[in-house]
């Protein structure tokens, strides 16, 4: 990859940073990517660097066990030339198979089906503009996520879909513009949200369902919630 193209998709990913941030906020977004991927996306599982076995370049794993890996790009390469297929030889032991074997058992890294505009990822199928992330399908710009289906301007979502506009979503569907949700549906514009259902502007809650204006489980009317969330979201900033 050449350093204008580098440089192009660092640029893309850092767009969709601050838009997903600045949705969900109100604010600008302060942080470069590899900010936030050290303080709000450390634990996401995400692919790895490794080496192409043939030609030494790096290139992105979703699973780094395996000992020899090549790219996708190059393993087609190989086809091209010989179908991947290697010289007859005698196959009488145990031994034999797995030496042959060696010399073609490489596993294939930066997979991708049907998508456009994907880096440093892995396993991705039928979707665009991708950053560093693994496992996404039917998505459009998504940055530092695992397992995300169906979702638009995500970042950290982990094994979640239907999502838009949210940052840190785990094991959730159906919600926006809304940051550190977990086991929840139908959340928006909430932040910090753990088993919950339909709710609305509302922060730090656990256990509810058809709610707004409440934090930490305590009902607020909306004059009382704004100032409060104006609050956690700069703390969220670190401003």
């Amino acid at each position: 990859m050449t350093k204008k193209i580098e440089d192009s998709m660092l640029e893309q990913a850092q767009y969709i940073l601050d838009k997903v941030i600045g949705q969900i906020t109100g604010f600008e977004n302060p942080m470069n990517v590899e900010q936030f991927l050290a303080k709000y996306a450390f634990d996401v599982r995400l692919p790895s660097p490794v080496n192409d076995s043939i030609t030494g370049e790096v290139t992105w794993a979703q699973s780094t066990n395996p000992s020899k890996f090549i790219t996708l790009n190059n393993a087609r390469k190989r086809v091209d030339v010989d179908e991947f297929m290697i010289a007859p030889r005698p196959l009488n032991s145990m031994t034999d198979i797995l030496n042959a074997w060696q010399e073609t058992n490489y596993t294939s890294t930066e997979r991708q089906i049907d998508s456009i505009d994907i880096f440093e990822c892995d396993n991705i199928y039928n979707s665009q503009n991708i950053y560093r992330s693994q496992d996404i399908h039917n998505s459009k710009h998504v940055l530092f996520s695992d397992s995300a289906l169906t979702s638009e301007y995500i970042v950290a979502q982990q094994r979640s879909h239907n999502c838009f506009y949210c940052a840190r979503i785990e094991d959730s569907k159906d919600c926006s513009e809304s940051f550190n949700v977990s086991w929840s549906s139908s959340i928006v514009k909430s932040a910090f949200i753990h088993d919950c259902y339909d709710m609305f502007e509302c922060l730090f809650c656990s256990h509810l369902a058809g709610k707004k204006y409440c934090v930490a489980n305590i009902q607020l009317t909306q004059e009382q919630y704004l100032p409060i969330k104006e609050m956690v979201m700069r703390w969220i900033l670190g401003n």
